[in-house]
């Protein structure tokens, strides 16, 4: 361990398609077939040396830390390497929780970055990805970012695909609402909802045909969660109203969802006053796709003395 200190970017994804199935892998994993891109919201994790492992989120979290992804990163790299995980990480938080945008999976994948960075270990070792996949199904994604469509659980790459132009996308969540992604599976097995195939928008994107991929936009999981949440689906529908809209659907599990492009250049007017029943309540993301680079070169990282400059 270097006397490093590192600080990440760590942004958060959309799934361009979401398609979950009714068949189980060996794990008891559903089979999830999952296209995502990342975008430019993010995170910001800082990585410094310290006597033991501590992990601390801005602002506080309600949960002990052993419980954060970013904790379980640092003991499974620890473990696999054969090293001491004597860092603090402190983890700004920017993504909303309960969004469905992978916030606790990106600060695993970041953890994972700094210390194969500090370490001096490979980033084309297989070995990090196989610990991504422990802590998560999104994980692997956000050690590289590049836009990618993964199977098996939602957690093996099968494709990358070109990085996406800068296209503005708003982000829009009812402040009040959740879904436990849990719930909204056992949901979908009671009542499964027939997943679009995805090889007419993996052929766009192959093809740099982003608005003809935008319009084929798809998660088979969002109508799960907006049966189970009334404001998301509330939320869907105002943003389809919207001139201009090329693709509107529900981030991952939920609650998030999201339009690209903006509606307005300057950004989304007011949302009607009632919302389900009750004052509209929302925090809204205007951000853009994330322009990202080859595939094991994800995350700007510097010195932390470079940051006071």
């Amino acid at each position: 361990m270097t006397d490093r200190s590192l600080t990440l970017s760590a942004p958060a994804k959309i799934n361009l398609y979401l398609g979950v199935h009714t068949e189980r892998d060996d794990r008891g994993y559903h089979r999830v077939d999952s296209l995502m891109a990342a975008v430019g919201l993010s995170d910001t994790v800082t990585v410094t040396p310290a006597q033991a492992l501590t992990v601390q989120t801005v602002p506080a979290s309600d949960f002990p830390m052993q419980k954060n992804t970013a904790y379980r990163a640092a003991v499974a790299m620890a473990e696999h390497y054969g090293r001491e995980a004597n860092i603090c990480v402190t983890i700004e938080k920017r993504i909303p929780l309960c969004a469905g945008l992978g916030g606790p999976s990106t600060d695993a994948a970041a953890v994972i970055v700094a210390l194969a960075e500090l370490w001096g270990i490979d980033r084309t070792d297989p070995a990090l990805d196989d610990i991504a996949r422990g802590i998560g199904a999104d994980v692997p994604f956000f050690l590289h970012a590049s836009p990618a469509f993964y199977v098996g659980g939602g957690d093996v790459l099968a494709t990358e695909y070109p990085a996406l132009p800068a296209t503005p996308v708003v982000l829009v969540k009812p402040r009040e609402a959740s879904v436990s992604t849990i719930e909204a599976y056992r949901r979908f097995d009671e009542a499964p909802v027939p997943a679009d195939k995805p090889g007419a928008i993996a052929s766009a994107l192959r093809a740099g045909d982003t608005e003809t991929a935008y319009a084929l936009i798809h998660n088979n999981l969002g109508v799960i969660s907006a049966q189970m949440e009334s404001q998301i689906q509330t939320v869907l529908d105002w943003l389809r109203k919207q001139d201009g809209t090329v693709a509107v659907d529900v981030c991952g599990s939920g609650a998030c969802s999201f339009a690209t492009p903006l509606p307005r250049p300057k950004g989304l007017p007011m949302l009607p006053s009632k919302v389900a029943g009750g004052p509209a309540r929302l925090s809204l993301f205007p951000t853009r796709f994330k322009s990202t680079r080859q595939r094991n070169k994800n995350f700007s990282s510097m010195r932390r003395k470079s940051l006071l400059l």
